[in-house]
């Protein structure tokens, strides 16, 4: 702590008055509204409440003062272990956050570093030194969400192995009143059957998981890089009963079995928090479940991650940090266009700019970002969410799907208005944009005067490290590489192994295809060019195509020259 700090005990007023922040009528009439609401609020608070500072500068101002560091803390520079250190209830009430932890030293962020009994609490209980940095409430609050789950979490402990599965209960005869039902779905064997099946997916980095009922059979499938692939067979007659369980942890009506229902689980899977989003749907042999895993620690929040080349990489940067206009990220659905969006959010997330985003759901918290959720039972729908966001002083708009022409025409008013709106559309290829956002109605000349770039993604499976070797392709393959203009290529495959389950993949990577219009392509769209006109101008000026692409991560041997061609063959 600063001597000059301790010997004055300069107040906060102070202190901002002293780095030139506020002003003296504004203290005082700070000190008055205080006063009129008979000290129920902070100085600190009201300052900020009546527009004359901001967190980052009180929170600034203190660390100086008390000689400690100032950071603006958030999920990058914030180790998920160190939070484990102290309990949650302790974290939430004191609004403190554990950075990092190096040798017997903790790192913590607080928003009151004049708090010497809180310092002493957390010392206590860690059993650890503890460095103090400052920051501000709203940054820790928001870090916090991001890493702790919901309070209603359930902790994925009771795990069986393969070779347990056969000692399972068979639930021969459900009896069909709905208590009974509630009463099995809690017992010991369906608990353990739904632990196994959620740890397993997230073990196996699965995206998805399929309970299926059929005629008297039922089959769960997990989908993992893309393709499904069958897990288990429990006996059918635990379908109700796995069902219900579901049903129980997502907190939806057990008793609705005609209607879809959607509802949402958070679960702790070695103590990592999880979330399970939960669509069930009626169908012939039964309800069907599926179960989007997301696990927030595997989220890439950076483009070096995502397999973009360099000089695809350098080009998109440069094309987000344009003040307005659209940019597009189009391919279809689970080719990762969420996932980049947030990278590109993550990029340009900082304390100058006010960034909003309307999703559907909200995939993944974001500290420093507003983001919000389409109600559809609601009437909040992208449209509407819209409208409403244009008078939330946006900097950057993040808008999950345009889906509709009314949300198309005000994603274009808003991008010639001054704003940088990111967005997804479904098209084969990146110039294919440009006839989608025509056929939902907008002018030509508003598309030409607004759209700064599309961003087309497939993701193609990577070869398994493991079994990788080097092989002959076809002469029709090798035929069609060196159309592509490369001969001297070396072809490489998974022959598949334990560790991939003999699929010969292992992860996914992204091939994209970016299309920035220049000068001439957009007077082309303005006068409403052919797709295939605009498409042939975009290659002529240097698009490189999905394929292409593809190809460069073939010679990089990261990728099967045969799953480039799956995955891009329709796209040339």
């Amino acid at each position: 702590m600063s001597q000059i700090a301790v010997e004055n005990k300069m107040q906060l007023g102070q202190l901002l008055l002293a780095r030139g922040i506020i002003t003296d009528g504004q203290v005082e009439k700070a000190l008055a509204e205080q006063k009129d609401k008979g000290h129920r609020k902070l100085l600190g608070e009201l300052l900020v409440e009546m527009n004359y500072c901001t967190e980052n500068q009180i929170a600034s101002a203190l660390a100086e003062a008390y000689d400690v560091p100032y950071a603006q803390v958030g999920p990058k520079i914030c180790d998920v272990k160190a939070l484990e250190i102290l309990p949650r209830e302790f974290l939430e009430e004191h609004i403190v956050l554990p950075l990092f932890k190096v040798y017997d030293v903790l790192t913590v962020a607080v928003n009151e570093p004049t708090n010497v009994f809180l310092i002493d609490e957390i010392e206590r209980i860690s059993g650890c030194k503890t460095q103090v940095v400052c920051a501000t409430s709203k940054d820790i609050k928001a870090t916090l969400q991001t890493y702790l789950p919901a309070a209603n979490v359930f902790v994925i402990d009771d795990i069986i192995d393969d070779e347990g599965l056969e000692d399972f209960t068979l639930i021969e005869n459900i009896a069909q009143d709905i208590s009974n039902i509630e009463e099995i779905a809690g017992q010991s064997p369906v608990v353990k059957l739904v632990n196994y099946l959620l740890y397993n997916a997230v073990r196996e980095n699965a995206s998805d998981i399929h309970i299926e009922p059929d005629d008297k059979k039922l089959r769960v499938r997990y989908r993992v890089d893309g393709k499904m692939y069958e897990k288990i067979r429990p006996p059918f007659q635990m379908h109700p009963a796995i069902v219900s369980r579901i049903k129980i942890m997502a907190e939806l009506d057990i008793a609705q079995r005609r209607l879809p229902q959607d509802g949402g689980i958070h679960v702790l899977v070695e103590g990592r928090p999880i979330d399970l989003r939960v669509s069930i749907m009626p169908g012939s042999f039964g309800e069907k479940v599926v179960i989007r895993v997301i696990d927030p620690h595997k989220v890439l929040f950076n483009f070096e991650s995502l397999g973009f080349t360099y000089d695809n990489l350098q080009l998109f940067r440069k094309v987000i940090q344009a003040p307005n206009g659209i940019v597009l990220v189009t391919g279809p659905t689970g080719s990762g266009k969420n996932t980049t969006l947030y990278a590109a959010l993550a990029e340009l997330n900082n304390e100058e700019v006010n960034i909003c985003t309307v999703e559907d759901p909200v995939e993944c918290n974001m500290a420093g970002i507003n983001q919000f959720q389409v109600n559809q039972k609601a009437g909040f729908e992208f449209s509407t969410a819209l409208r409403s966001l244009l008078r939330q002083d946006p900097d950057i708009i993040m808008v999950g799907e345009i889906r509709d022409g009314a949300t198309a025409n005000i994603a274009v008013q808003a991008a010639l208005t001054g704003h940088l709106v990111l967005s997804t559309l479904h098209t084969n290829d990146a110039p294919g944009a440009v006839t989608r956002l025509l056929d939902l109605g907008v002018a030509p000349y508003l598309v030409s005067a607004s759209l700064i770039a599309v961003l087309a993604q497939r993701l193609v499976r990577k070869i398994c490290p493991n079994c990788k070797s080097e092989y002959e392709p076809s002469a029709s393959i090798r035929k069609i590489v060196e159309g592509l203009g490369d001969e001297a290529v070396k072809f490489f495959r998974g022959v598949g192994c334990k560790k991939c389950r003999n699929t010969g993949y292992a992860g996914r990577i992204a091939i994209h295809e970016l299309f920035v219009p220049n000068e001439e392509i957009t007077g082309m769209i303005g006068e409403q060019a052919g797709l295939k006109e605009i498409k042939n101008m975009a290659l002529k000026n240097g698009m490189i195509p999905l394929q292409a692409d593809g190809i460069e991560k073939v010679k990089a041997g990261i990728v099967s020259v045969e799953e480039v061609l799956r995955t891009a063959q329709d796209e040339q």
